[in-house]
């Protein structure tokens, strides 16, 4: 694919690296693509990071044809940039579009314009361990019209965030309300797709249990509000009598890249797995008899999450970690290979080189953004002489 590369004239300072919370800054460039019924993907651009032009009636803002991704792209000692199961994401992305009735597209293309974007923007990687650039791919519908149905035309648009822990209080273990009102989706529904409408429907939810004291939600299936299907930004498993348990995916949650990765390092340690339905009542049988070992939740924000308490009925299941714990040794290994301290054996890490789409575009200047047809911001580049 070849990109067109038109590169910031002011760059932005950059923010301190002890303070990064999580998705509060941006890098200088993003990458962006359109599509149309005639010229099907065209114009692949990275350019400088700026505010989008919507009109009013953009199909996105009403119907919510919307969907993205979120990855890593993790900086070593020695300077190479490693990005965390980038083809993966990019899979689970496509079929994100599918679900929505959106254009497919090759995922090794978009992963080549990330691979590009982060090249471009690699010093915004922090250095630190615990800290990475968080990338986020999105794609929007760009018609303008009112009424119920697909856009024929898109924009794709990547940015990227220097990040640090998800969570405020960093890997301390969290305090999870189990939801037993609300529904965050339903078989044959969107639960599987990664949208902005099933993050939507989680917001009220989560806002109460945190007047509560609670740091997350609990998702249980919508028909009997009994099996447990996934925390609001996590996957969850759980340890009972040494035995590793997650629910399965069927359509309501997500297929969790990290969930795959604890899968995967599972089988591989010969742990005791078992990838199946559990309801609540297991997990306060578990509690109540002491085979409640563990609890956490895997997710490419926070990445492995001790669970520390689960609010359920008004009654609090207390997980008291034990020493040597799975969910221990499964951060330590993520990380590991995340930061070059274990070699991947997996071959989950791809390696940002030097692109030569990076390196052309110098002498370019990006000029004021100017609207196009279906209302996105349209680039207008003058070549500097």
């Amino acid at each position: 694919m070849q990109i067109t590369v038109h590169r910031t004239t002011q760059p932005k300072a950059m923010p301190d690296a002890q303070a990064l919370g999580f998705g509060k800054y941006f890098t200088d460039q993003m990458f962006l693509m359109d599509h149309s019924p005639e010229s099907g993907w065209h114009t692949p651009r990275i350019a400088p990071y700026t505010p989008f032009l919507l009109d009013p009636a953009n199909l996105t803002l009403h119907y919510g044809q919307s969907i993205f991704e979120g990855l890593k792209a993790f900086a070593r000692p020695d300077g190479s940039i490693h990005i965390f199961r980038l083809l993966d994401h990019m899979d689970r992305f496509v079929r994100s579009a599918e679900r929505l009735g959106m254009p497919l597209f090759h995922p090794s293309d978009v992963a080549e314009a990330i691979e590009t974007l982060v090249d471009l923007d690699r010093n915004w990687v922090p250095k630190q361990r615990g800290t990475a650039l968080y990338i986020r791919p999105t794609l929007i519908a760009a018609d303008n019209v009112l009424g119920v149905r697909p856009a024929d035309h898109y924009l794709m648009y990547v940015i990227c965030s220097p990040v640090g822990s998800y969570y405020s209080k960093g890997t301390a273990p969290t305090r999870i309300y189990v939801e037993e009102t609300y529904s965050r989706s339903s078989l044959g529904g969107l639960g599987e797709a990664k949208t902005a409408a099933n993050y939507a429907a989680s917001l009220l939810a989560a806002e109460e249990s945190k007047a509560k004291g609670f740091d997350q939600v609990l998702w249980l299936d919508a028909k009997e509000h009994r099996f447990v299907e996934e925390v609001g930004t996590m996957n969850i498993f759980f340890v009972i009598d040494d035995v590793l348990i997650t629910p399965p995916l069927n359509g309501t949650i997500l297929d969790g890249i990290t969930r795959r990765s604890v899968i995967e390092l599972a089988r591989e340690w010969h742990l005791h797995f078992q990838e199946r339905p559990i309801t609540m009542d297991e997990v306060v049988e578990a509690s109540r008899s002491g085979t409640l070992q563990e609890v956490f939740g895997s997710g490419t924000a926070a990445t492995i999450s001790p669970v520390g308490e689960l609010n359920y009925k008004g009654e609090a299941l207390i997980i008291n970690e034990r020493p040597n714990s799975i969910r221990q040794r499964m951060y330590d290994t993520i990380t590991g290979i995340q930061y070059g301290e274990i070699p991947d054996t997996h071959n989950w890490l791809t390696l940002v080189e030097p692109h030569a789409a990076a390196n052309n575009g110098n002498g370019n200047h990006y000029a004021t953004p100017e609207a196009n047809e279906v209302g996105i911001v349209n680039s207008i580049v003058n070549s500097q002489t």
